[in-house]
């Protein structure tokens, strides 16, 4: 299944998190929501999704799984799937976060933004929420760090 992820991998490879408009338009360019690889990654990870291999655990407004722990393979991020319609756990990103966003009901934004690339930069914190909506967003934390709040 590692597979199907690996053009995420490849766009996030050697990305500075530390401008996130910058970091954003590095990942547009090298993997844009309209190629043939992003429709084929759209259909795959839809695949998944409905076969229950991701965001298979928890409940509605969200529903996760841990796909990868950060390894070399995959290019030292942890790779999380979430299914969301509405708020989930504050965290704090001590590395960034680099989020992949598609639009699976609806006409959803996920913390303001629509379907595509969110990068959140070294020691940002948010409260992550999708509205007007679903999503599907496959997590990349690079070494896999992330600090819930408590």
């Amino acid at each position: 299944m590692l597979e199907t992820f690996q053009p995420l991998i490849d766009a996030a490879r050697n990305l500075d998190l530390s401008d996130p408009g910058q970091a954003e338009k590095v990942l547009t360019e090298r993997l844009g929501p309209d190629g043939t690889v992003a429709t084929e990654l759209r259909e795959a990870l839809v695949r998944l999704l409905r076969e229950e291999r991701i965001a298979d655990r928890g409940s509605s407004p969200v529903r996760w799984s841990r796909v990868a722990k950060a390894t070399p393979a995959t290019g030292g991020f942890s790779i999380d799937a979430v299914q969301m319609s509405g708020s989930g756990p504050g965290h704090r990103h001590p590395r960034g976060e680099i989020d992949y966003c598609l639009a699976l009901e609806g006409s959803p934004t996920f913390d303001g933004r629509g379907p595509g690339w969110v990068v959140l930069p070294p020691d940002s914190h948010h409260v992550p929420t999708v509205a007007d909506g679903t999503m599907l967003i496959i997590y990349l934390l690079p070494e896999g760090e992330i600090e819930f709040d408590t």
